[in-house]
């Protein structure tokens, strides 16, 4: 069901004019137990200003910004591809914060995205991509389904939003 999606990238002013879409998107998703990197409580201002950071970031052209926007144009999801790498690894890309809020799930919204982001990748040279997700979340079995190669596991790696302790799962994909 991805013919009534439309995904772009955004540039850094885009993102600080959309900001609040954007914000809103994280908080479902952090807030609904997403290990995307923050711990409760959080709240819409710190989803405003981790996107603050994130359009600096694109507007030093060290990350790509990628939105998947509906028919009427209401914001579903976002994906990022960060390409400052260190210099022995030009052809290396990581993919972060694949983020879909929850009432636009099992609509091709994720897919949409990483597709995107592949064909991005392919553009601006990128051979490999690399990621990383919680153990055991619906996001590992999508990489799977993805096509994405599972590499292993780590551990304690993180925390969970609520407090708890979690493994991550590591994976590549060459494009």
């Amino acid at each position: 069901m991805t013919s009534s999606l439309l995904v772009q990238p955004l540039s850094r002013d885009e993102i600080l004019i959309h900001i609040d879409a954007l914000a809103d998107i994280l908080d479902n998703c952090v807030n609904g137990g997403a290990s995307v990197s923050f711990m409760l409580p959080f709240s819409p201002e710190d989803a405003r200003h981790f996107w603050r950071g994130v359009a600096e970031s694109v507007g030093r052209q060290e990350r790509t910004v990628l939105v998947c926007r509906d028919e009427r144009g209401d914001f579903l999801g976002t994906v990022q591809l960060i390409t400052d790498q260190p210099e022995n690894q030009p052809h290396r890309a990581d993919v972060a914060k694949l983020l879909v809020h929850e009432k636009a799930r099992r609509r091709g919204v994720a897919m949409a995205l990483m597709e995107a982001l592949e064909a991005v990748a392919r553009a601006e040279g990128k051979s490999v991509l690399v990621l990383d997700t919680a153990t055991g979340s619906r996001a590992e079995t999508f990489y799977h389904r993805a096509g994405w190669q599972k590499v292993g596991e780590i551990p304690r790696y993180a925390l969970m939003p609520a407090g708890q302790m979690t493994a991550t799962s590591v994976f590549y994909k060459y494009v």
